[in-house]
């Protein structure tokens, strides 16, 4: 188990267990910019590497209306059926 610390409320820490990793990454990719300021500049590069390293796997990028609320369902089921992983941006 891991602890996770949420920065929303860290009084009491949930432990969790860590998602199984594949051994590598194929497929699709969702690159999601939750809409905080530059988080499409370190989207932009990080998309750069991938195609760089990963050139047989597809990027679908997506973007959140609003970092304040979380995405809204169509989205969440969008990125969902059409990707097999999620990378989502946080920047300020």
């Amino acid at each position: 188990m891991t602890t996770i610390m949420d920065p929303t409320d860290e009084r009491v820490p949930v432990a969790r267990a860590i998602s199984p990793r594949p051994p590598e990454i194929t497929g699709t990719l969702a690159l999601l910019d939750i809409s905080k300021p530059r988080g499409n500049v370190l989207l932009d590069r990080l998309e750069e590497l991938l195609r760089e390293r990963l050139p047989d796997v597809a990027v679908n990028r997506y973007a959140k209306p609003t970092f304040t609320k979380p995405a809204p369902r169509v989205l969440r089921h969008e990125i969902k059926n059409d990707n097999d992983f999620v990378i989502e941006a946080l920047a300020d």
